[in-house]
């Protein structure tokens, strides 16, 4: 029904993603190159028949779409009370940080992870605590003595949890999640879970919400909910926090307000609510073209260049791939295959600790384009190992 096939012109678009020199096929930032569905884009057009864009509110119809949402797609039960708007997730972690810690404090994560969390954590004056994931060579796992015994060393009133994980594409148990919410809990650590890649997930596997692991995963915790990844906008700046426990939503809610981050501009309740009432069918077909598009890419590698291999994650659309057999600098080799091959991948030590060796390539794109990607990217490896 829907077509992911198409090629839309990016190019001169004023695209973050897509503003580079002409020759070099982006697969980096994550940003899809599909267009938004078109119940969104209905809701768009309506919405500009009103000629008027002041300042706007947030409709009951906006909780409602998150709670419906939430229900029916990841048995998490929200309540519209609990639930407030925020201009984007990263700000609001930022803004989050500074209300919910001291200048010094240590900010825990699960890394490798995503590259913007680094960055609110420091521009807050906070230290980094890295907790580096336990990797078997296929795959991810939390390292939970290290865990316990960082928290219980380090003072971290706060833990920025990805979930499910970028880059790795690791979807946490329930109870890992339970074991991270234990342990916060002992320690008097606070969990901001940024959940926004939680729809985009391999046909047939399921992610479970940081608050619904277990009560005291709900009461301790900061859930950042979005529908920008799921459903390609970005740009829009529309997301939301969920927060049960009363006391940290009364800091929260006054985080983000003092911040500026609650006013919603004129189409993120719209884009809000068309997605998470009308964007089902175009979510299901996309989560079958993603899961084709990774299929493609890991056999592709173990095909045509077996020295560099895919860790298979199930959910995003970001794959992790494994280049340590190369014995190159991530960075020198980001910069390489965008120099000599033409195509752009994000070196894996910007995720931090645990990421040296590996890139990550977004495979959110039209087949055709992810098939040049991979060419450039086998020209460009074997013109690294014959050089």
């Amino acid at each position: 029904m829907y077509d992911f096939d198409q090629i839309i012109e990016r190019r001169h678009t004023d695209s973050f993603k897509w503003g580079i020199d002409d020759t070099v096929l982006p697969m980096w930032v994550a940003d899809m190159d599909f267009a938004a569905p078109p119940e969104i884009i209905d809701a768009f057009s309506r919405r500009l028949n009103h000629p008027v864009f002041g300042y706007g509110r947030l409709p009951q119809e906006w909780g409602l779409a998150y709670q419906s949402w939430w229900k029916r797609r990841h048995s998490l039960e929200i309540e519209t009370e609990n639930l407030f708007f925020c201009a984007g997730i990263v700000p609001a972690i930022s803004s989050l940080i500074r209300a919910l810690s001291h200048p010094g404090d240590s900010i825990a994560m699960l890394t490798p992870v995503y590259n913007h969390f680094y960055d609110c954590i420091r521009n807050q004056n906070r230290k980094v605590c890295e907790i580096p994931l336990l990797f078997s060579g296929e795959s991810y796992s939390i390292d939970k003595e290290r865990l316990e015994k960082t928290l219980s060393s380090v003072r971290c009133p706060l833990m920025i949890l990805c979930n499910p994980q970028n880059p790795t594409g690791t979807i946490w148990s329930a109870d890992d999640l339970k074991t991270i919410g234990e342990l916060c809990s002992r320690f008097g650590t606070i969990v901001l879970s940024d959940e926004i890649h939680c729809d985009l997930i391999t046909p047939g596997q399921q992610y479970t919400p940081f608050a619904a692991a277990s009560d005291t995963c709900r009461t301790i915790s900061i859930t950042c909910l979005a529908p920008t990844k799921t459903f390609n906008l970005a740009g829009l700046q529309t997301a939301a926090l969920y927060v049960p426990n009363q006391d940290l939503q009364k800091k929260a809610r006054s985080a983000i307000q003092k911040d500026e981050l609650s006013m919603p501009n004129s189409f993120a309740a719209a884009a809000a609510i068309a997605a998470f009432t009308k964007g089902e069918g175009w979510l299901d077909e996309l989560n079958i073209y993603l899961y084709e598009n990774k299929c493609i890419v890991r056999d592709f590698l173990q095909k045509e260049l077996p020295c560099v291999r895919m860790i298979w994650g199930d959910a995003t659309y970001l794959l992790w791939l494994d280049c340590r057999l190369l014995n190159r600098d991530s960075r020198f080799l980001s910069h390489y295959l965008r120099r000599e091959a033409g195509v752009y991948l994000m070196a894996g030590s910007e995720y931090g600790r645990g990421g040296e060796g590996f890139l990550r390539l977004n495979a959110a794109c039209p087949k055709s384009l992810l098939s040049e990607g991979l060419t450039r990217f086998q020209n460009g490896i074997g013109s690294l190992i014959h050089s």
